[in-house]
Protein backbone atom coordinates (compact mmCIF):
# COMPACT_ATOMS: atom_id res chain seq x y z
CA UNK A 1 0.00 0.00 0.00
CA UNK A 2 2.91 2.02 0.66
CA UNK A 3 4.10 1.99 -3.28
CA UNK A 4 2.49 4.59 -5.51
CA UNK A 5 2.48 3.61 -8.43
CA UNK A 6 -0.10 4.77 -11.85
CA UNK A 7 -1.58 1.75 -14.51
CA UNK A 8 -3.82 2.89 -17.10
CA UNK A 9 -7.01 1.77 -16.28
CA UNK A 10 -7.84 -0.23 -19.84
CA UNK A 11 -8.43 -3.87 -19.30
CA UNK A 12 -9.31 -3.47 -15.41
CA UNK A 13 -13.03 -4.54 -15.94
CA UNK A 14 -13.83 -7.23 -13.33
CA UNK A 15 -15.09 -6.43 -9.57
CA UNK A 16 -12.94 -7.73 -7.21
CA UNK A 17 -15.55 -8.87 -4.84
CA UNK A 18 -17.73 -10.27 -7.69
CA UNK A 19 -14.54 -12.77 -8.78
CA UNK A 20 -15.48 -14.26 -5.10
CA UNK A 21 -19.39 -14.52 -5.84
CA UNK A 22 -18.97 -15.92 -9.34
CA UNK A 23 -17.14 -18.87 -8.05
CA UNK A 24 -19.29 -19.69 -5.01
CA UNK A 25 -22.22 -19.61 -7.45
CA UNK A 26 -19.89 -22.16 -9.53
CA UNK A 27 -19.38 -24.64 -6.90
CA UNK A 28 -23.18 -24.64 -6.19
CA UNK A 29 -24.55 -25.04 -9.61
CA UNK A 30 -22.34 -27.88 -9.75
CA UNK A 31 -21.96 -29.75 -6.70
CA UNK A 32 -18.67 -29.09 -5.85
CA UNK A 33 -17.37 -29.46 -2.56
CA UNK A 34 -14.84 -27.14 -2.28
CA UNK A 35 -14.50 -27.13 1.48
CA UNK A 36 -13.26 -31.09 0.86
CA UNK A 37 -10.55 -29.70 -1.30
CA UNK A 38 -6.96 -28.46 0.18
CA UNK A 39 -7.51 -25.37 -1.94
CA UNK A 40 -10.63 -24.82 -0.42
CA UNK A 41 -9.10 -22.40 2.12
CA UNK A 42 -9.22 -19.53 0.11
CA UNK A 43 -13.15 -19.71 -0.47
CA UNK A 44 -13.97 -20.02 3.40
CA UNK A 45 -14.69 -16.54 3.63
CA UNK A 46 -14.07 -13.37 1.19
CA UNK A 47 -10.81 -12.61 3.52
CA UNK A 48 -9.25 -15.36 2.80
CA UNK A 49 -9.96 -14.80 -0.38
CA UNK A 50 -7.70 -12.04 -0.65
CA UNK A 51 -4.54 -13.38 1.09
CA UNK A 52 -3.63 -14.42 -3.02
CA UNK A 53 -3.26 -9.94 -2.73
CA UNK A 54 -4.68 -8.69 -5.23
CA UNK A 55 -3.38 -5.95 -7.44
CA UNK A 56 -6.31 -3.37 -7.76
CA UNK A 57 -7.97 -0.11 -9.08
CA UNK A 58 -10.96 2.05 -8.34
CA UNK A 59 -13.13 3.39 -11.48
CA UNK A 60 -16.66 4.15 -12.50
CA UNK A 61 -19.02 2.20 -14.17
CA UNK A 62 -19.84 4.20 -17.51
CA UNK A 63 -23.31 3.39 -17.60
CA UNK A 64 -24.31 2.98 -13.95
CA UNK A 65 -21.68 5.80 -12.54
CA UNK A 66 -21.08 3.16 -9.75
CA UNK A 67 -17.65 3.17 -8.18
CA UNK A 68 -15.97 -0.54 -8.42
CA UNK A 69 -13.01 -2.05 -6.95
CA UNK A 70 -11.45 -4.20 -10.04
CA UNK A 71 -8.99 -6.23 -11.29
CA UNK A 72 -8.16 -7.72 -14.77
CA UNK A 73 -8.81 -10.79 -16.06
CA UNK A 74 -4.72 -11.63 -15.82
CA UNK A 75 -4.86 -11.70 -12.07
CA UNK A 76 -7.92 -13.93 -12.18
CA UNK A 77 -5.55 -16.00 -14.88
CA UNK A 78 -3.11 -16.15 -11.96
CA UNK A 79 -5.07 -16.88 -9.20
CA UNK A 80 -5.36 -20.14 -10.79
CA UNK A 81 -2.58 -21.06 -11.92
CA UNK A 82 -1.15 -20.95 -8.44
CA UNK A 83 -4.20 -23.12 -7.44
CA UNK A 84 -2.93 -25.38 -10.17
CA UNK A 85 0.56 -25.35 -9.30
CA UNK A 86 0.07 -25.97 -5.06
CA UNK A 87 -2.40 -27.85 -5.30
CA UNK A 88 -2.55 -29.85 -8.67
CA UNK A 89 -6.49 -28.75 -9.28
CA UNK A 90 -7.19 -26.85 -12.22
CA UNK A 91 -10.48 -24.60 -11.98
CA UNK A 92 -12.30 -23.32 -14.70
CA UNK A 93 -12.67 -19.80 -16.03
CA UNK A 94 -16.14 -18.72 -15.02
CA UNK A 95 -18.30 -16.38 -16.98
CA UNK A 96 -20.42 -14.52 -14.59
CA UNK A 97 -17.72 -12.26 -12.93
CA UNK A 98 -19.90 -8.73 -12.80
CA UNK A 99 -17.52 -6.84 -15.90
CA UNK A 100 -17.84 -2.91 -16.31
CA UNK A 101 -16.62 -0.49 -18.28
CA UNK A 102 -14.32 1.98 -16.71
CA UNK A 103 -15.62 5.62 -17.05
CA UNK A 104 -11.95 7.08 -16.22
CA UNK A 105 -9.81 7.23 -19.05
CA UNK A 106 -6.50 8.89 -17.07
CA UNK A 107 -4.04 6.65 -15.15
CA UNK A 108 -5.16 5.15 -11.73
CA UNK A 109 -2.79 4.57 -8.30
CA UNK A 110 -2.33 0.75 -8.19
CA UNK A 111 -3.50 -0.56 -4.79
CA UNK A 112 -1.98 -4.09 -3.46
CA UNK A 113 -5.43 -5.62 -1.50
CA UNK A 114 -4.23 -9.02 0.68
CA UNK A 115 -6.40 -8.68 4.08
CA UNK A 116 -9.41 -7.22 4.94
CA UNK A 117 -8.23 -4.40 6.45
CA UNK A 118 -6.38 -2.98 3.25
CA UNK A 119 -9.45 -3.68 0.93
CA UNK A 120 -11.81 -1.71 3.70
CA UNK A 121 -9.35 1.32 3.23
CA UNK A 122 -9.60 0.76 -0.85
CA UNK A 123 -13.68 0.46 -0.23
CA UNK A 124 -13.49 3.73 1.67
CA UNK A 125 -12.58 5.90 -0.76
CA UNK A 126 -14.99 4.48 -3.71
CA UNK A 127 -17.96 7.07 -2.64
CA UNK A 128 -15.05 10.47 -3.44
CA UNK A 129 -14.53 8.15 -6.53
CA UNK A 130 -18.23 8.51 -7.39
CA UNK A 131 -18.41 12.20 -6.62
CA UNK A 132 -15.27 12.82 -8.73
CA UNK A 133 -16.73 10.56 -11.84
CA UNK A 134 -20.34 12.62 -11.55
CA UNK A 135 -18.89 15.97 -11.85
CA UNK A 136 -16.92 15.14 -15.05
CA UNK A 137 -20.39 13.56 -16.38
CA UNK A 138 -22.36 16.44 -15.47
CA UNK A 139 -19.79 19.12 -16.90
CA UNK A 140 -19.82 17.15 -20.23
CA UNK A 141 -23.13 17.33 -20.55
CA UNK A 142 -23.98 13.75 -20.39
CA UNK A 143 -27.72 13.07 -20.22
CA UNK A 144 -28.06 10.06 -18.54
CA UNK A 145 -26.85 12.39 -15.24
CA UNK A 146 -28.25 14.83 -15.90
CA UNK A 147 -31.45 13.38 -16.06
CA UNK A 148 -30.60 11.72 -12.53
CA UNK A 149 -29.94 15.16 -10.73
CA UNK A 150 -33.80 16.18 -12.11
CA UNK A 151 -35.34 13.21 -11.42
CA UNK A 152 -33.84 12.87 -7.78
CA UNK A 153 -35.73 15.54 -6.93
CA UNK A 154 -34.13 17.25 -4.12
CA UNK A 155 -31.78 19.57 -6.18
CA UNK A 156 -31.67 23.26 -6.01
CA UNK A 157 -30.75 24.38 -9.93
CA UNK A 158 -29.09 28.14 -9.98
CA UNK A 159 -28.27 29.85 -13.56
CA UNK A 160 -26.81 32.97 -13.45
CA UNK A 161 -25.47 35.05 -16.24
CA UNK A 162 -22.58 37.93 -16.28
CA UNK A 163 -22.19 41.02 -18.50
CA UNK A 164 -19.25 42.82 -18.66
CA UNK A 165 -17.95 45.74 -20.44
CA UNK A 166 -16.21 45.39 -23.74
CA UNK A 167 -13.99 48.25 -23.20
CA UNK A 168 -12.46 46.35 -19.67
CA UNK A 169 -13.56 42.81 -19.72
CA UNK A 170 -12.48 43.78 -15.97
CA UNK A 171 -15.45 45.72 -15.31
CA UNK A 172 -19.02 43.66 -14.33
CA UNK A 173 -21.84 45.68 -15.69
CA UNK A 174 -24.95 43.08 -14.89
CA UNK A 175 -25.01 40.25 -12.93
CA UNK A 176 -28.04 37.86 -12.86
CA UNK A 177 -29.66 34.99 -11.69
CA UNK A 178 -32.56 32.48 -11.69
CA UNK A 179 -33.27 29.29 -9.23
CA UNK A 180 -35.59 26.69 -8.38
CA UNK A 181 -35.53 24.54 -5.33
CA UNK A 182 -36.84 21.15 -6.38
CA UNK A 183 -36.49 19.93 -2.59
CA UNK A 184 -38.77 22.47 -1.56
CA UNK A 185 -41.40 22.06 -4.15
CA UNK A 186 -41.70 18.32 -4.32
CA UNK A 187 -41.88 18.50 -0.76
CA UNK A 188 -44.78 20.92 -1.07
CA UNK A 189 -46.22 19.04 -4.15
CA UNK A 190 -45.70 21.57 -6.59
CA UNK A 191 -44.10 19.26 -8.97
CA UNK A 192 -43.18 19.38 -11.94
CA UNK A 193 -42.22 23.56 -11.11
CA UNK A 194 -43.97 26.17 -13.12
CA UNK A 195 -41.46 28.80 -14.19
CA UNK A 196 -43.66 31.45 -13.65
CA UNK A 197 -44.64 30.66 -10.19
CA UNK A 198 -41.62 28.63 -8.74
CA UNK A 199 -38.34 29.85 -10.21
CA UNK A 200 -36.61 32.37 -7.69
CA UNK A 201 -34.94 35.38 -9.86
CA UNK A 202 -32.91 38.51 -9.65
CA UNK A 203 -31.24 40.93 -11.86
CA UNK A 204 -28.71 44.09 -10.34
CA UNK A 205 -27.04 46.48 -12.23
CA UNK A 206 -23.89 47.92 -11.21
CA UNK A 207 -24.42 51.54 -10.18
CA UNK A 208 -20.87 52.81 -11.53
CA UNK A 209 -21.74 51.19 -15.19
CA UNK A 210 -25.64 51.60 -15.26
CA UNK A 211 -24.90 54.03 -18.54
CA UNK A 212 -22.38 51.72 -20.24
CA UNK A 213 -23.51 49.44 -23.10
CA UNK A 214 -21.75 47.62 -25.53
CA UNK A 215 -21.51 48.18 -28.91
CA UNK A 216 -20.01 44.79 -30.32
CA UNK A 217 -22.43 42.77 -28.58
CA UNK A 218 -24.85 44.99 -27.68
CA UNK A 219 -26.14 44.34 -23.72
CA UNK A 220 -29.69 45.61 -22.60
CA UNK A 221 -29.20 46.64 -18.52
CA UNK A 222 -32.65 48.11 -18.48
CA UNK A 223 -34.58 45.22 -19.97
CA UNK A 224 -35.17 42.87 -17.17
CA UNK A 225 -38.55 41.40 -18.02
CA UNK A 226 -38.96 39.12 -14.92
CA UNK A 227 -39.13 41.74 -12.28
CA UNK A 228 -37.34 44.57 -11.12
CA UNK A 229 -33.88 45.31 -11.10
CA UNK A 230 -31.47 46.25 -8.34
CA UNK A 231 -28.69 49.05 -8.92
CA UNK A 232 -25.91 47.54 -6.51
CA UNK A 233 -22.41 49.11 -5.96
CA UNK A 234 -19.06 47.18 -7.31
CA UNK A 235 -17.58 46.63 -4.17
CA UNK A 236 -20.89 44.81 -3.10
CA UNK A 237 -21.78 42.92 -5.69
CA UNK A 238 -19.56 39.91 -5.02
CA UNK A 239 -21.20 40.51 -1.11
CA UNK A 240 -24.36 39.96 -2.64
CA UNK A 241 -23.42 36.77 -5.42
CA UNK A 242 -21.67 34.89 -2.38
CA UNK A 243 -24.84 35.61 -0.07
CA UNK A 244 -27.13 34.37 -2.53
CA UNK A 245 -25.47 31.42 -3.52
CA UNK A 246 -24.51 30.72 0.49
CA UNK A 247 -28.18 30.57 0.99
CA UNK A 248 -28.76 27.36 -1.79
CA UNK A 249 -25.65 25.33 -0.71
CA UNK A 250 -25.58 22.20 1.33
CA UNK A 251 -22.15 21.36 3.75
CA UNK A 252 -19.20 20.41 1.74
CA UNK A 253 -18.05 17.15 1.31
CA UNK A 254 -15.88 15.05 -0.34
CA UNK A 255 -17.94 11.69 -0.96
CA UNK A 256 -21.49 13.56 -1.28
CA UNK A 257 -22.99 15.91 -3.70
CA UNK A 258 -24.24 19.55 -2.91
CA UNK A 259 -27.42 20.06 -3.56
CA UNK A 260 -26.89 23.05 -5.58
CA UNK A 261 -26.37 22.53 -9.27
CA UNK A 262 -24.87 25.46 -11.34
CA UNK A 263 -26.31 26.63 -14.76
CA UNK A 264 -25.36 28.27 -17.13
CA UNK A 265 -25.15 28.12 -20.90
CA UNK A 266 -21.26 27.95 -21.60
CA UNK A 267 -19.68 27.76 -18.05
CA UNK A 268 -16.17 29.33 -18.74
CA UNK A 269 -16.65 32.99 -18.64
CA UNK A 270 -19.33 32.42 -15.66
CA UNK A 271 -16.58 30.42 -13.40
CA UNK A 272 -13.97 32.77 -14.76
CA UNK A 273 -16.25 35.80 -13.36
CA UNK A 274 -16.45 34.05 -9.88
CA UNK A 275 -13.58 33.20 -9.60
CA UNK A 276 -12.31 36.62 -10.07
CA UNK A 277 -14.64 37.81 -7.69
CA UNK A 278 -12.91 35.20 -5.25
CA UNK A 279 -16.55 33.59 -4.63
CA UNK A 280 -16.15 30.36 -2.51
CA UNK A 281 -17.50 27.49 -4.30
CA UNK A 282 -18.09 23.77 -2.86
CA UNK A 283 -15.62 21.54 -4.05
CA UNK A 284 -18.69 18.67 -4.55
CA UNK A 285 -20.76 21.46 -6.50
CA UNK A 286 -22.21 20.07 -9.38
CA UNK A 287 -21.75 22.43 -12.83
CA UNK A 288 -24.30 21.94 -15.72
CA UNK A 289 -23.42 23.75 -19.08
CA UNK A 290 -26.60 23.44 -20.83
CA UNK A 291 -25.14 24.12 -24.06
CA UNK A 292 -22.94 20.37 -23.40
CA UNK A 293 -25.81 19.06 -22.00
CA UNK A 294 -27.82 20.00 -25.92
CA UNK A 295 -24.88 19.14 -27.95
CA UNK A 296 -24.42 15.74 -26.53
CA UNK A 297 -28.35 14.97 -27.52
CA UNK A 298 -28.09 16.05 -30.28
CA UNK A 299 -24.78 13.86 -30.85
CA UNK A 300 -27.14 11.16 -29.30
CA UNK A 301 -29.96 11.41 -31.95
CA UNK A 302 -32.41 12.63 -28.56
CA UNK A 303 -33.22 15.78 -30.92
CA UNK A 304 -34.14 14.25 -34.07
CA UNK A 305 -33.02 15.93 -37.37
CA UNK A 306 -31.98 19.59 -37.01
CA UNK A 307 -30.86 22.01 -39.55
CA UNK A 308 -28.63 24.87 -39.79
CA UNK A 309 -29.06 28.26 -40.58
CA UNK A 310 -28.45 28.13 -44.10
CA UNK A 311 -30.48 25.44 -44.52
CA UNK A 312 -27.95 22.29 -44.52
CA UNK A 313 -28.63 19.47 -41.59
CA UNK A 314 -27.16 20.13 -38.61
CA UNK A 315 -23.31 18.98 -38.23
CA UNK A 316 -22.44 16.70 -35.02
CA UNK A 317 -20.65 18.26 -32.62
CA UNK A 318 -21.85 21.35 -33.33
CA UNK A 319 -23.14 23.74 -30.04
CA UNK A 320 -26.09 26.33 -30.05
CA UNK A 321 -25.95 29.49 -28.76
CA UNK A 322 -28.72 30.46 -26.04
CA UNK A 323 -31.20 32.39 -28.66
CA UNK A 324 -30.46 29.22 -30.82
CA UNK A 325 -31.91 26.82 -28.25
CA UNK A 326 -34.47 28.93 -27.43
CA UNK A 327 -35.76 29.26 -30.60
CA UNK A 328 -35.72 24.80 -31.32
CA UNK A 329 -37.73 24.70 -27.94
CA UNK A 330 -40.11 26.87 -29.51
CA UNK A 331 -39.43 29.52 -27.03
CA UNK A 332 -39.86 33.23 -28.67
CA UNK A 333 -36.11 34.43 -29.19
CA UNK A 334 -37.33 38.29 -30.29
CA UNK A 335 -37.06 38.42 -25.85
CA UNK A 336 -33.62 40.39 -25.33
CA UNK A 337 -31.03 37.51 -23.75
CA UNK A 338 -27.93 39.91 -23.83
CA UNK A 339 -29.35 41.15 -20.12
CA UNK A 340 -27.85 39.23 -17.63
CA UNK A 341 -31.71 38.52 -15.76
CA UNK A 342 -33.32 37.53 -18.73
CA UNK A 343 -30.27 35.38 -20.19
CA UNK A 344 -30.31 33.54 -16.00
CA UNK A 345 -34.41 32.84 -16.83
CA UNK A 346 -34.06 31.40 -20.01
CA UNK A 347 -30.78 29.10 -19.41
CA UNK A 348 -32.89 27.70 -16.62
CA UNK A 349 -36.17 27.24 -18.65
CA UNK A 350 -34.15 25.78 -21.54
CA UNK A 351 -32.91 23.09 -19.22
CA UNK A 352 -36.41 22.63 -17.91
CA UNK A 353 -37.72 22.18 -20.97
CA UNK A 354 -34.42 20.05 -22.52
CA UNK A 355 -35.47 17.58 -19.43
CA UNK A 356 -39.59 18.21 -19.44
CA UNK A 357 -40.61 19.22 -22.48
CA UNK A 358 -43.80 19.47 -21.08
CA UNK A 359 -43.14 22.69 -19.26
CA UNK A 360 -46.05 25.56 -19.75
CA UNK A 361 -43.84 28.38 -20.81
CA UNK A 362 -44.14 31.20 -19.05
CA UNK A 363 -45.98 34.67 -20.95
CA UNK A 364 -43.65 37.08 -21.76
CA UNK A 365 -44.17 40.74 -21.14
CA UNK A 366 -42.44 43.75 -22.37
CA UNK A 367 -39.23 44.11 -20.11
CA UNK A 368 -40.07 46.53 -17.31
CA UNK A 369 -36.57 48.96 -18.44
CA UNK A 370 -38.56 49.37 -21.70
CA UNK A 371 -39.19 53.05 -20.87
CA UNK A 372 -35.93 54.15 -19.34
CA UNK A 373 -34.00 52.32 -22.27
CA UNK A 374 -35.58 54.54 -24.26
CA UNK A 375 -35.44 57.62 -21.94
CA UNK A 376 -31.52 56.62 -22.42
CA UNK A 377 -31.37 56.06 -26.00
CA UNK A 378 -30.55 59.51 -26.69
CA UNK A 379 -27.04 59.31 -24.32
CA UNK A 380 -26.18 56.07 -25.88
CA UNK A 381 -25.93 55.99 -29.49
CA UNK A 382 -25.77 51.80 -28.69
CA UNK A 383 -29.31 51.48 -28.27
CA UNK A 384 -31.47 50.37 -30.00
CA UNK A 385 -34.59 51.17 -31.82
CA UNK A 386 -37.56 50.01 -30.39
CA UNK A 387 -38.11 47.52 -33.33
CA UNK A 388 -35.14 45.52 -31.57
CA UNK A 389 -38.30 44.27 -28.95
CA UNK A 390 -40.93 44.87 -31.09
CA UNK A 391 -41.42 43.86 -34.91
CA UNK A 392 -43.73 46.21 -37.11
CA UNK A 393 -47.16 44.03 -37.56
CA UNK A 394 -47.13 45.31 -41.51
CA UNK A 395 -43.28 43.19 -41.78
CA UNK A 396 -43.62 40.64 -39.36
CA UNK A 397 -47.99 39.83 -38.60
CA UNK A 398 -49.32 38.19 -36.10
CA UNK A 399 -47.90 34.36 -36.36
CA UNK A 400 -50.10 33.19 -33.11
CA UNK A 401 -48.23 31.15 -30.06
CA UNK A 402 -44.81 33.12 -28.95
CA UNK A 403 -44.13 34.87 -32.60
CA UNK A 404 -41.25 33.39 -32.97
CA UNK A 405 -38.94 34.99 -35.83
CA UNK A 406 -37.22 31.23 -37.34
CA UNK A 407 -33.78 30.73 -38.83
CA UNK A 408 -34.23 30.89 -42.71
CA UNK A 409 -34.54 27.27 -44.30
CA UNK A 410 -32.75 26.39 -47.73
CA UNK A 411 -35.08 26.39 -50.67
CA UNK A 412 -37.80 28.31 -48.74
CA UNK A 413 -39.44 25.17 -47.54
CA UNK A 414 -41.39 25.81 -43.81
CA UNK A 415 -40.49 23.26 -41.22
CA UNK A 416 -43.30 21.08 -42.16
CA UNK A 417 -42.63 20.85 -45.84
CA UNK A 418 -39.27 19.52 -44.66
CA UNK A 419 -40.98 17.09 -42.01
CA UNK A 420 -43.53 15.65 -44.85
CA UNK A 421 -40.61 15.19 -47.14
CA UNK A 422 -37.89 13.75 -44.30
CA UNK A 423 -40.39 11.88 -42.21
CA UNK A 424 -38.37 13.55 -38.85
CA UNK A 425 -40.22 14.61 -35.91
CA UNK A 426 -37.93 18.10 -35.44
CA UNK A 427 -36.05 18.97 -38.38
CA UNK A 428 -34.89 22.33 -37.97
CA UNK A 429 -33.75 24.70 -34.79
CA UNK A 430 -37.21 25.35 -34.50
CA UNK A 431 -40.66 23.74 -33.47
CA UNK A 432 -42.94 23.05 -36.71
CA UNK A 433 -46.18 23.95 -33.80
CA UNK A 434 -45.22 27.54 -33.72
CA UNK A 435 -43.60 27.98 -37.19
CA UNK A 436 -43.64 31.32 -39.04
CA UNK A 437 -41.37 30.76 -41.55
CA UNK A 438 -43.73 31.87 -44.33
CA UNK A 439 -43.70 35.38 -43.00
CA UNK A 440 -40.98 36.45 -45.32
CA UNK A 441 -43.11 35.20 -48.22
CA UNK A 442 -46.14 37.04 -47.11
CA UNK A 443 -43.74 40.30 -46.93
CA UNK A 444 -42.19 39.66 -50.50
CA UNK A 445 -46.16 39.17 -52.06
CA UNK A 446 -47.19 42.58 -50.18
CA UNK A 447 -44.43 44.17 -51.49
CA UNK A 448 -44.69 42.74 -55.15
CA UNK A 449 -48.46 43.86 -55.56
CA UNK A 450 -47.53 47.32 -54.11
CA UNK A 451 -44.91 48.13 -56.69
CA UNK A 452 -41.77 46.64 -54.80
CA UNK A 453 -42.88 48.57 -50.98
CA UNK A 454 -44.37 46.89 -48.46
CA UNK A 455 -47.76 47.91 -46.97
CA UNK A 456 -48.44 50.93 -45.86
CA UNK A 457 -49.38 54.66 -46.76
CA UNK A 458 -50.04 55.23 -50.63
CA UNK A 459 -46.50 56.70 -52.99
CA UNK A 460 -47.29 59.94 -54.39
CA UNK A 461 -45.31 60.90 -57.42
CA UNK A 462 -44.11 63.70 -58.62
CA UNK A 463 -46.82 63.93 -61.54
CA UNK A 464 -49.74 63.65 -59.13
CA UNK A 465 -47.85 66.46 -57.02
CA UNK A 466 -48.01 68.53 -60.68
CA UNK A 467 -51.51 67.63 -61.19
CA UNK A 468 -52.89 68.76 -57.58
CA UNK A 469 -50.67 72.14 -58.10
CA UNK A 470 -52.22 73.05 -61.41
CA UNK A 471 -55.86 72.15 -59.99
CA UNK A 472 -55.52 74.65 -56.93
CA UNK A 473 -54.03 77.07 -59.24
CA UNK A 474 -57.08 76.70 -61.15
CA UNK A 475 -58.84 77.03 -57.96
CA UNK A 476 -57.57 79.92 -57.58
CA UNK A 477 -58.04 82.20 -60.31
CA UNK A 478 -61.25 80.97 -61.00
CA UNK A 479 -62.07 82.22 -57.32
CA UNK A 480 -60.49 85.55 -58.14
CA UNK A 481 -62.11 86.35 -61.26
CA UNK A 482 -65.79 85.73 -59.99
CA UNK A 483 -64.69 88.30 -56.92
CA UNK A 484 -63.70 90.99 -58.98
CA UNK A 485 -66.69 90.62 -61.40
CA UNK A 486 -69.30 90.58 -57.64
CA UNK A 487 -67.01 93.65 -56.03
CA UNK A 488 -69.21 96.44 -57.76
CA UNK A 489 -72.49 94.94 -56.41
CA UNK A 490 -70.86 95.50 -52.83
Amino acid sequence: MSNFTLVDPKGWEYDLQSVYSAYMGHFQLHNVPWYDRSWGIFFESFDEFLTFSWPTITVTDTWTGRAHIVVRMSSVGAFLKMLKTRFGETLPMVENILRITPFETSQRHLRTISDSASYKKVFATLPAAVLAALKVRVRNGEPKAIRELWASKDKTFLALDFEWSERNTASCIEWGYCAVRCGHLDTAGAWPPDPEGNYRRGHYIVSEYADVHNRIKPSYPWAYAFGESQVISKTKLPQMIQAIISSLLSPDSETIPNTLVLIAHGTAGELRRLEEMKIKLPHNLLIVDTMAFERQLYASGQRGAMLEPSGRPREHGSSLSLQALLQSLGVDVQRILHNAGNAAFTALLGLQLLLDPDTKVPPFKAPNGMEPMMRSATRSPAMPPSIAFMPSPAVFPAMGGMGMMPFPVAGGLSPEVFQESSGSSRSSFFPQQRSVSDHRLHASNAAMTNGGRLPGRARVNSNSVNEMGEQLGKMHVKSTSTTSRTSPNL
